[in-house]
């Protein structure tokens, strides 16, 4: 048997070095040991270097041991992540390695044991490592496993591949063998028994925990174990360090490796970026370069000493469009972060257009209020393409696919290089900008949702836009909420248009996770904010703060019959929605000035713009008389066009003061507009929406100061904006139009509706009326001021309303994992999903279900480029893949479309296989588009026609 008296391995059982742990890329297999002390040893640097002081004594605290013996025993299990890989199916998948093993008659196994490919070797680490820490002395749990010091270790190892185990049962474990015939049998269990007491003697992790650690801490190990295995795993650090010929695994062997390994790990981590950021500007002056309004006054006035008194928690601001929110944000988090002692702050947004528009003003800030590690990373699906160009700022992909691969069998690589390179390691850099489904995944039983939780563990979430997020998505923040209260992640959201009920709900669960579950009954000031203490539950009384930009928005409501589908350029028909067009922007395109048409669906949208450049021939033939943006675009176009919408309607240096209105210019665009995307026009027109959105788009309405000499002659004063609303509601017999589908909820269109014939009367005063009446349109007793069949068909729709809320709180419900209270020393919880719920389900709900689609024009002559001027030729591809610069040609021409224009293709509309399996290449629909006149490209496949041309794409 094994010695435990610090000798290393005996000579009954040595260490048998033909184990491999690692071998695809390198130019011999690496031994199981030598992955185990490299995993110990990044795992202690990353303890010393990502983790905070207190995270680490909370750590230890929880084990019972010093910080020194949590050290080495918390990396000793790092270590032993991958002693699952001692059993016959893992060894079997490298032949020449095995053969040797098998027919050493030291080993025994069942017949065919090798054969067990389902027993993956996580698997084998949870079933295998229960019985070694009971060897070990560890606490045990009698038959209640889920509640044994061991299991739970055994556990959380198992879930390194980024999924629990379940709970195991006292008697099958005690026949583990039986039940799992891949854990081999003698010689196999007595390897295990070797590699797990050599490993304990070389990191020096004897001392046994007197208890196991709470559900958040479970979850920040966890990640920290899969960053140490991964960062161990890449070939360019493990190739040098390869055993020379003849190594035994001696203990002096093993000692001389550990040495090594501790030695190396510094460069590892640094490499990474990994480290911490620190707020280290204090006052509000030395992260910003301009004099704080009102409400960024009040903050810095009276946060400061809320948060010295009662620690880091929570803070929510409300505040309309354009009242320096981001700014307020991103002070708070200064302050609660230097309270909590956090590394950095991740900033989430509902949009990747958004994200793009927030990462160079995060980026500023960084530069002044923070040092140490300040890696900026930007994560949504396409950030691989974007970087701001500062060396401290990451694209969310690295395209170079020689640096950092890993040494892994198939699956495991392909889980691992999307974690180095993709959004999984980008929730791990100290500073983060980009979508909300980022950070909401964390929430959802997905593969490396602990991973996730950890990401945000130790920074300051910032959340832009809480009020526009559906039932389901809101029901998920409620829940990763709860999970940061949990964690002591300090939290700041933001709103223009929240209601208090929905306030009071994210408010109470945060709490809800610290550990006070009395309602905190929240009643939110507009504009203003309020502050919640993570440490008492306290939350403060909601602070109302004077707007500097008091405005009263003047609302024409126009009723329209709805002939948006008739052609381009037609006759428009009295009462019409395209002759309310006409009439609003005449004067702009006759006397100058902006204005922004905002459309409900991008059809609508498109056609909205043909229809403009018809009936206006003057303005559409000026550069950049008529505009269109929405989502249906490349992304190089939708890009360009953006860069040129800033240019346009953004704000001026402070030096260029307004001498005279703008050039008529109408921009035409959907809902992309609505959020944090920092456009002026003198002139507002939407299709109706809900109140809230309608707010939102008015916040574009001369957000500027531009001065009487900056507006044309027929705008009113600068604190009297226009809004025109294009209601079909309003008009004789007027419906929600069919085209409009499910966007808006028709209860919510109605009421909006009637609200606006009072705004169109008094106009509505910004921001002393924001609050009154976004929270008016969802009162339950609106109903009482409709009489007879319209009060009748409101109150139907209400109640389809609220069913559908319902049935979105509880699908967040069915499919999000529990509660942190509710793990109860089982993490399989976070990993457990309902029966018929795939990852591709979540994932997909998460992402609104849409397609990815790549045009490909075909030239006169035949040839294929990708573009239709014919001069960037299809990439062919190869062994490797296609290169870095192609695959950007390929990525920046990709296009979002409705997931049900994409489904029954034919299978050979996906990438080419010889393009390689880049993350940005899957599930990518290749649409070969043929000419037709006036710049139109058009091609067939499954039940759609599709089309690009300057409206971008289209289906038929």
């Amino acid at each position: 048997m094994v010695m435990r008296d610090g000798a290393g391995a005996s000579e009954d059982c040595p260490l048998d070095v033909r184990l491999w742990g690692k071998e695809s890329g390198l130019s011999r297999p690496y031994p199981v040991i030598c992955h185990l002390l490299d995993t110990a040893a990044v795992f202690q640097e990353l303890w010393d270097v990502v983790l905070s002081g207190t995270t680490r004594a909370a750590i230890s605290g929880a084990l019972g041991l010093s910080e020194v013996e949590a050290r080495a025993v918390v990396s000793f299990w790092a270590g032993l992540h991958d002693i699952g890989k001692i059993t016959p199916p893992f060894q079997a998948q490298v032949p020449a390695c095995y053969r040797p093993v098998r027919e050493d008659p030291a080993y025994a196994s069942a017949l065919d044991a090798e054969a067990e490919g389902s027993f993956r070797h996580e698997i084998a680490s949870h079933w295998s490592l229960c019985e070694l820490f009971e060897v070990a002395g560890y606490p045990g749990g009698g038959r209640l496993l889920r509640k044994s010091v061991g299991h739970q270790v055994a556990q959380l190892l198992g879930g390194h591949h980024g999924i629990f185990g379940e709970v195991l049962q006292a008697k099958k474990l005690a026949r583990a063998s039986d039940y799992n015939p891949g854990l081999g049998s003698r010689g196999w269990d007595s390897q295990r028994l070797a590699h797990f007491d050599e490993l304990r003697r070389a990191v020096g992790a004897m001392a046994v925990p007197h208890r196991g650690l709470p559900t958040g801490l479970a979850v920040i190990v966890t990640g920290l174990i899969v960053v140490a295995d991964w960062l161990a795993s890449q070939t360019s650090a493990i190739e040098p360090r390869i055993p020379v010929s003849g190594w035994a695994g001696t203990a002096a062997d093993v000692d001389a490796h550990w040495q090594a390994a501790v030695k190396a790990a510094p460069d590892l981590v640094r490499a990474a970026r990994l480290g911490r950021a620190r707020f280290s500007a204090e006052e509000f002056c030395a992260m910003f370069p301009f004099t704080p309004n009102n409400l960024q006054k009040d903050l810095s006035e009276h946060l400061p000493g809320m948060v010295n008194g009662h620690g880091a928690g929570l803070v929510l601001v409300t505040a309309p469009t354009g009242d320096g929110k981001t700014e307020a944000a991103l002070y708070a988090a200064s302050l609660l972060g230097r309270a909590a002692g956090v590394r950095g702050l991740y900033f989430a947004l509902p949009t990747m257009g958004t994200a793009d528009a927030m990462l160079p003003r995060v980026e500023a800030f960084a530069s002044r209020a923070l040092a140490g590690e300040r890696a900026l990373m930007l994560l949504h699906s396409m950030a691989w393409l974007s970087s701001s160009g500062s060396g401290d700022t990451a694209s969310g992909f690295e395209v170079p696919m020689s640096d950092g691969s890993v040494s892994a069998e198939r699956g495991t690589a392909v889980e691992a290089d999307g974690w180095l390179r993709g959004s999984k390691r980008g929730l791990l850099a100290p500073l983060g900008v980009g979508t909300i489904d980022q950070a909401l995944g964390a929430v959802l039983p997905l593969r490396y949702n602990a991973l996730r939780l950890f990401g945000l563990s130790d920074k300051v979430l910032v959340v832009d836009e809480a009020h526009a997020y559906g039932p389901w998505m809101h029901q998920l923040l409620v829940r990763l909420l709860e999970w940061l209260g949990t964690l002591g992640a300090p939290v700041v959201l933001l709103s223009a248009t929240l209601t208090g009920r929905s306030a009071g709900s994210l408010i109470d669960a945060y709490r809800r996770g610290a550990g006070f579950s009395e309602p905190s009954r929240v009643v939110p000031r507009y504009p203003g904010w309020l502050y919640v203490s993570g440490t008492s539950g306290e939350v403060s009384s909601a602070r109302s703060t004077p707007s500097n930009r008091a405005r009263t928005l003047k609302v024409s409501r126009r009723p329209v019959v709805w002939d948006i589908a008739e052609p381009a350029g037609a006759p428009a028909r009295q009462g019409g929605r395209r002759a309310a067009l006409r009439d609003v922007l005449t004067p702009v395109a006759a006397e100058g000035g902006t204005a922004l048409v905002c459309c409900t669906t991008v059809a609508e949208a498109q056609q909205t713009y043909r229809d403009i450049l018809a009936a206006f021939p003057d303005l559409a033939a000026r550069p950049g008389g008529v505009r269109l943006l929405h989502s249906r675009f490349p992304a190089n176009v939708r890009t360009s066009i953006t860069s040129s919408c800033d240019l346009a309607y953004g704000k001026s240096r402070p030096s260029e003061k307004a001498t005279g209105a703008r050039p008529a210019s109408v921009l035409v665009a959907t809902q992309v507009v609505e959020q944090s995307l920092d456009f002026d026009f003198d002139l507002v027109v939407s299709d109706l929406a809900p109140l809230a959105q309608l707010l939102q788009r008015a916040g574009r309405g001369r957000r500027h100061e531009r001065g009487a000499l900056g507006r044309p002659g027929w705008a009113g004063p600068e604190n009297e904006p226009e809004l025109v609303v294009l209601d079909p509601l309003a008009a004789p017999g007027g419906s929600v139009p069919r085209s409009w589908g499910t966007v808006y909820d028709a209860g919510l269109l109605v009421r909006t509706s009637e609200i606006l014939s009072e705004c169109a009367r008094d106009g509505v005063v910004v921001p002393g009326d924001v609050q009154r009446l976004v929270d008016e349109v969802y009162e339950s007793a609106f109903v009482d001021r409709l009489e007879g069949r319209a009060r009748e068909e409101l109150t139907q729709l209400d109640e389809e309303r609220l069913a559908g809320e319902a049935a979105e709180r509880h699908l967040a419900a069915w499919t999000g994992i529990c509660a942190p209270a509710d793990v109860k020393g089982d993490l399989s919880k976070l990993s457990l999903r309902e029966a018929g719920v795939t990852e591709e389900l979540l994932t997909t709900r998460l992402g609104a279900d849409t397609g990815r689609v790549l045009c490909l024009y075909t030239q006169t002559d035949r040839t294929v480029t990708l573009d239709p001027e014919g001069r960037v030729p299809l990439p062919s591809g190869g062994r490797y893949g296609i290169g870095a610069a192609e695959l950007a040609d390929v990525a920046w021409r990709v296009a979002p479309v409705p997931g049900r224009w994409l489904r029954g293709l034919h299978p050979g509309c996906g990438a080419p296989e010889k393009w390689g399996t880049h993350p940005s290449l899957r599930d990518l629909v290749l649409l070969r588009m043929s000419p037709v006149e006036g710049g139109v490209w058009r091609c067939h496949e499954g039940r759609f026609t599709f089309s690009i041309s300057e409206v971008g794409l289209e289906a038929e």
